[in-house]
């Protein structure tokens, strides 16, 4: 399966939520970009892509299921959903194994082991930033503490004029 075959089966998936795509359309670009301008090497880069565009796959399900959607509800229930949506798709286990492990840990801080990770956390802040105007203060906090590569910081400062 190929990224554009991903974003074609979350399309369909998503059911034609205009928000839920936005969004995940918007955090892949984050993390596209970030992940290419630093280097990523092609596997890695796969996975970040393939995690960002199914990091929130369990949207629907929480929605409907608890009437909201939290960061914790969505790892819960991502992880187990993502490796259902990609079963049968001819990756190798150990890619649906990490790109299931991102999808369960993207709003998860502690203990992040690899570039794959903390893009995608940085790439889904940008967004989750610039859709809920986090106040400027808030955003630098996150720029200084969280934020790890060059990519995103300089992102940061450019989308937010900080």
């Amino acid at each position: 399966m190929t990224i554009p075959e991903i974003l074609e089966k979350m399309l369909q998936f998503s059911g034609g939520n205009r928000r839920d795509i936005a969004h995940f359309v918007r955090v892949w670009a984050y993390a596209k970009t970030i992940g290419e301008l630093e280097g990523l090497d092609a596997r890695t880069e796969f996975i970040l892509e393939a995690a960002a565009l199914t990091h929130d796959i369990a949207c629907p399900l929480c929605r409907e299921k608890y009437g909201h959607a939290d960061g914790k509800l969505q790892e819960r229930e991502g992880g187990p959903l993502v490796r259902r949506f990609l079963a049968g798709s001819g990756l190798d286990a150990s890619v649906i194994d990490r790109i299931a492990f991102l999808v369960g840990h993207h709003h998860t801080l502690a203990g992040i082991d690899g570039p794959d990770w903390q893009i995608l956390v940085e790439a889904d802040y940008l967004v989750n930033a610039s859709e809920n105007s986090y106040d400027p203060e808030t955003i630098r906090f996150f720029m200084d503490h969280t934020m790890k590569t060059d990519a995103g910081k300089r992102l940061c400062r450019e989308i937010f004029v900080l």
